[in-house]
């Protein structure tokens, strides 16, 4: 079996377990606490599907969920099958986590970059959201989220590595003094409580 074909069965591997995590958690009781507010807007989208809208309890819990999830496959991921000689990065393969988990769930993930250059335009802090919550993480901040026009976002912190800092601040051959971050954004739609 190539790398390749090794980094997609990881890809699916990690698919397939959000999957049933998601398929056989029970929706937790209403939260009495009140969700994070901001005035912030998301960015115009069609309406998710009523069928994936869960509470703002739940939401909270997945989207936690499914950032440990994915932070642990792009960790195996970067561990196991990057190779520099090698075109697809992990994070790369990521995304198309991502988009399978849009079609199954109706949630949605992107990276963001907090501290370190981007690596692609895509993913560039785009709405007000990622914009704070970029500032938050690089501030020090492990998480940040926010409740608003049907959807409970979360934005939580990636840690980059040795590897990963070379590529995002180019400097291949002085280590990082202070610790670079990525941002994992998760947008779940939620029942308006």
């Amino acid at each position: 079996m190539n790398s390749r074909s090794c980094a997609s069965l990881c890809a699916l591997a990690a698919a397939g377990t959000l999957y049933v995590a998601l398929a056989f958690s029970e929706e937790p009781a209403k939260d009495a606490t009140s969700p994070p507010k901001d005035n912030q807007s998301a960015p115009a989208e069609k309406p998710p599907d009523p069928k994936h809208r869960v509470s703002v309890a739940a939401a909270r819990e997945r989207a936690k969920l499914m950032h440990d999830i994915y932070d642990a496959t792009l960790e195996v991921m970067h561990h196991h099958y990057f190779r520099a000689e090698r075109s697809v990065l992990p994070a790369r393969a990521m995304e198309d986590v991502f988009a399978e988990m849009a079609r199954q769930s109706g949630t949605k993930a992107r990276w963001i970059s907090v501290n370190t250059k981007a690596m692609s335009i895509h993913h560039e802090p785009q709405t007000e959201f990622e914009k704070q919550a970029a500032k938050e993480i690089a501030a020090g901040k492990e998480n940040f989220e926010l409740v608003e026009k049907g959807y409970y976002q979360r934005a939580g912190r990636i840690s980059l590595g040795g590897g990963c800092v070379s590529c995002h601040t180019n400097q291949f051959s002085f280590p990082s003094t202070s610790p670079k971050f990525a941002g994992l954004v998760i947008r779940i739609p939620v029942n308006v409580e």
